[in-house]
């Protein structure tokens, strides 16, 4: 009797289950899903990008998966991802809240911040902020050349060796930001830079795998001693050097000569007061998105970039040519001389196509009900945006599959942006450190062309593109020779 009534209550279990897991009406098609995990065997199996890229063919440019009971959407095309991330830009622009990283941070800080209020805010200030420092002026042009100094002063002692590039990327990423955001710089074995960039390689590796899938689907499981509870605590390692940092500045700045970000924000929070959505413990969160958004997009994309200059070394010599050609007399390059450099634009445009950083962006969510390619979309529901669609889609460039600068030039060799050149994302929450990469990606490519030439080493066998998929897309390891150049 006990037996039959056990067997009974699940049976009604995974009925309710799997009727909770039945697709609303008009919702985008996708796969049948499994009872309790939904369709995450079929994600953590094998290659993600390509498991979406396969499903696009049955199920159309807008489909839907579940993450145990919970429906996703998956966005795929730039007529599908513009409807969503532009035209209906403020439909689409919410954060799921009940998943890992929203835990994680709190909702707090820019990134993982529901659309609201506090977030419009914090964002517009952070943006104004980031102006105010030089994106586009020379201010910022000057940290990154300090900091660059520094890169070339590496480079120039592996001369003739052969050298691994991923910490000297990332560094230099890393040091530009922490510029920005505290006023000083850590030495490559500073200690404290090295605990910041592991809780941040750490929270990265477990949000992109299978525990935080777990986390997101599973509700019942969030309070075990489970892998993922580490990602909280890297978190409150962050926040405590960040907060050591900003209880130094308070004791050392002068309101209304701010130093960099965290002095700006003491500023607004001394004018606003406690009655606003502004806070310390905002600040604190804050500072990590930027460095997240500051730091690993444009590492892998310069890790990329180096790859691609080796191998194809035609290309690397056009880039050098064009350099030598507008920079000639001059100390260094400015950011207006891009302007005067289409096949460096094009060239720098198509490694950040190929690059593909973060191919699923940040997870959206839809803020209301609303529309989509003609199907119906709850307010709350999840939606994936695949990049990877858009910035490989077929029609949409002369070379989809292929590293070719012909992508961004036309027929007389002018620049051109196509429309579908989106690796930042669109839309109100379109990435953060755009302004900041764009001109890092064009300093660091330009300024060690002109002076360095890049080799595939001779013993390092086929390179590999295969990227490894994390919380950005990066290359395999690798190694390369530097040889200095005489222009």
């Amino acid at each position: 009797m006990l037996v039959s009534t056990v067997l009974l209550f699940l049976c009604v279990f995974f009925i309710i289950l799997q009727l909770k897991s039945r697709r609303p009406k008009n919702f985008p098609p996708g796969p049948p899903a499994l009872p309790v995990l939904g369709n995450l065997l079929t994600l953590t199996q094998g290659d993600l990008l390509k498991g979406l890229e396969r499903l696009r063919k049955p199920y159309g440019d807008v489909y839907s998966l579940y993450f145990g009971t919970k429906p996703s959407v998956v966005i795929n095309g730039l007529k599908a991802m513009k409807e969503a991330m532009v035209i209906k830009a403020t439909d689409f622009a919410g954060r799921p809240q009940d998943v890992l990283l929203c835990d994680v941070f709190q909702r707090k800080g820019l990134i993982f911040v529901d659309y609201g209020l506090r977030w419009m805010e914090n964002r517009r200030f952070a943006l104004m902020t980031l102006r105010n420092f030089g994106l586009g002026k020379t201010s910022m042009e000057a940290r990154i050349y300090d900091e660059l100094q520094y890169t070339i002063e590496i480079l120039e002692k592996s001369i003739g060796k052969t050298m691994s590039p991923q910490v000297l990327f990332h560094n230099t990423a890393s040091n530009i930001i922490c510029q920005v955001l505290f006023g000083t710089r850590y030495e490559h074995e500073d200690e404290t830079i090295k605990v910041i960039v592991r809780c941040f390689a750490e929270i990265a590796k477990i949000s992109s795998g299978p525990w935080a899938m777990l986390y997101n689907s599973v509700p019942m499981v969030r309070s075990l001693p489970l892998p993922f509870r580490k990602a909280f605590e890297n978190v409150e390692t962050y926040l405590g050097i960040v907060h050591h940092i900003m209880t130094e500045h308070k004791k050392t700045r002068e309101p209304g000569e701010p130093r960099d970000f965290v002095d700006c924000y003491l500023d607004e929070l001394d004018k606003r007061g406690d009655d606003s959505t502004f806070s310390e413990e905002q600040l604190l969160r804050s500072t990590f998105d930027l460095y997240l958004a500051g730091t690993d997009t444009t590492s892998s994309t310069l890790l990329t970039a180096f790859l691609y200059l080796m191998i194809y070394p035609h290309i690397q010599e056009q880039c050098q040519q064009e350099i030598d050609q507008i920079a000639e007399g001059k100390d260094r390059v400015s950011f207006e001389d891009r302007h005067k450099m289409p096949y460096m634009q094009a060239v720098i445009h198509e490694l950040q196509r190929i690059a593909n950083t973060v191919p699923l962006s940040v997870v959206h969510c839809t803020t209301k009900d609303t529309e989509l390619m003609g199907y119906s979309i709850p307010k709350g529901t999840t939606v994936i945006p695949n990049l990877s669609s858009v910035l490989r889609e077929e029609g949409q460039w002369k070379y989809p599959e292929e590293f070719n600068p012909e992508n961004f030039l036309n027929d007389k060799g002018e620049f051109f942006k196509p429309e579908a050149f989106m690796p930042f994302s669109a839309g109100p929450r379109i990435c953060l450190g755009e302004g900041l990469a764009r001109m890092e990606l064009f300093f660091i490519i330009v300024t060690l062309l002109r002076r360095f030439k890049f080799i595939w080493p001779e013993d390092a066998g086929e390179p590999d593109f295969t990227p490894v998929f994390g919380a950005t897309l990066t290359p395999k390891p690798y190694y390369m020779k530097v040889q200095l150049r005489s222009t």
